[in-house]
């Protein structure tokens, strides 16, 4: 006999398990010429990422998690660049900030 009472729970939680994963990040940058380096930044170290450009703002999304480094925004920019400078680019985001020091700047779903 199949228990069928706990096959709907274990879809559910398997299916959100699934959905967490893969679940949309993303940040709006303002369009700037600055900031464009920033963005190929974001490109080059989010392989899965996407941009979409509208008048005045980029934004940015890639499936569970977005990675900003600090060492290739500054390779883009060729200068140094500080992670607290992405607060003057950002419009929004979508995510969790995960983590956000010197080096590096992550956003995620928590669950």
């Amino acid at each position: 006999m199949t228990d069928t009472a706990s096959t709907p729970a274990r879809s559910a939680a398997t299916s959100a398990a699934t959905s967490a994963a893969t679940r949309q990040v993303g940040v709006d940058i303002q369009e700037s010429e600055t900031n464009r380096a920033v963005v190929e930044a974001i490109e080059a170290d989010n392989p899965d990422c996407a941009a979409q450009h509208m008048p005045g703002l980029v934004r940015i999304t890639a499936p569970g998690r977005l990675v900003i480094n600090r060492v290739t925004v500054e390779d883009r920019l060729g200068r140094e660049w500080e992670t607290h400078e992405f607060q003057m680019a950002i419009v929004s985001y979508f995510g969790h900030i995960q983590e956000w020091d010197d080096d590096e700047i992550v956003i995620a779903w928590d669950h």
